[in-house]
């Protein structure tokens, strides 16, 4: 597989699975200004694989906020453009040309083992994150059939997994600077297709943005783990990686990220209090180190047009987490 990425192509993917909250559309804000301020194109992508927590209705009401929050996009699941389907859903024949691909040459292989198995097995600590322990290569030399019946006879499909060769890959992150997460360890064997047949996140992200000429990834310092996975992923199918910057995260007043389980306030929630929508931008420009004054209310449009370029941007950026009150 091989693609030319165009330049200055961002985006944002949200997942319908609950509403927008700060952080989210604080991240939502910052991929926007990275894209606009280079003159380039916003693309909105819904990652909805994960159908057991999609939400009825999430979807049209993630876009509302965003909208109301003075965002566009030029590409996205209610404007279609030329790399489309812009949801995760109807883009499953990729993922599996994907897999198939790197099954063919050494860079996958099936897994019969359960995630407790694993986790049993595991004789190296793990750093924590969603892919939990590292994964010890039981199966990693099995012939696939042999795989394949235990995986069957447990009633399940095999998991596929990626061949990491604990390779150290290292990058250049925007706002963090350098960095090689997994460090001597190198990256490990992660999931790339679940027992249930769904597409892991590592591999649906990386197919989508080569797929969608993203040139350049805007995130949380929360997915910081995953970049040297992908980056791995990008090269095994001979695709050209974009850039990075991982953005810090915005807390509670406890120290916890804002995320669903910490049930934080959320765009909606404010729109009902009739809150202006510029209180909002300005309060989460002023978290990330783009505006001065204090919070004060601003449009996403003006807070753009104090900006050249997305190199600015990252200049001014707060390099620690802000607290969300």
């Amino acid at each position: 597989m091989s693609d030319a990425i165009d330049r200055s192509r961002g985006r944002y993917a949200p997942s319908p699975t609950g509403r927008l909250h700060a952080g989210n559309a604080r991240t939502a804000l910052l991929a926007w200004l990275s894209a606009r301020a280079g003159g380039g194109t916003f693309v909105v992508r819904v990652e909805d694989l994960d159908r057991a927590r999609v939400l009825p209705e999430a979807e049209a009401a993630l876009l509302d906020d965003l909208r109301w929050l003075g965002l566009d996009w030029d590409e996205g699941p209610d404007k279609e453009g030329p790399h489309g389907p812009y949801r995760q859903t109807a883009r499953g024949a990729r993922y599996d040309a994907a897999i198939d691909h790197l099954l063919a040459t050494g860079r996958a292989f099936g897994c019969a083992c359960s995630r407790s198995e694993v986790a049993r097995a595991a004789s190296a600590p793990h750093v924590e994150d969603d892919e939990g322990p590292r994964y010890p290569g039981t199966c990693r030399a099995l012939p696939a059939a042999q795989v394949e019946a235990r995986a069957r006879d447990m009633g399940r499909l095999p998991t596929i997994r990626f061949h990491g060769r604990a390779a150290r890959i290292g990058f250049a992150d925007d706002i963090l600077g350098p960095l090689e997460p997994f460090g001597a360890a190198g990256v490990d064997d992660f999931v790339l297709r679940r027992a249930d047949g769904v597409p892991a996140y590592q591999l649906a992200v990386v197919v989508d943005d080569a797929a969608m000429k993203i040139d350049h990834v805007v995130r949380g310092t929360d997915l910081v783990l995953s970049t040297p996975r992908q980056i791995s992923l990008y090269r095994a199918l001979d695709l050209t990686p974009p850039r990075f910057a991982h953005v810090p995260l915005l807390l509670t007043r406890h120290g916890d990220r804002l995320a669903k389980r910490t049930r934080p306030v959320s765009i909606a929630d404010l729109r009902e209090r009739e809150v202006d929508p510029r209180v909002i931008v300005g309060r989460l420009a002023a978290s990330a180190g783009l505006h001065d004054g204090g919070g004060q209310p601003l449009s996403a449009t003006a807070l753009l047009a104090g900006f050249g370029s997305r190199r600015e941007i990252w200049a001014r950026m707060n390099r620690n987490p802000a607290v969300w009150d």
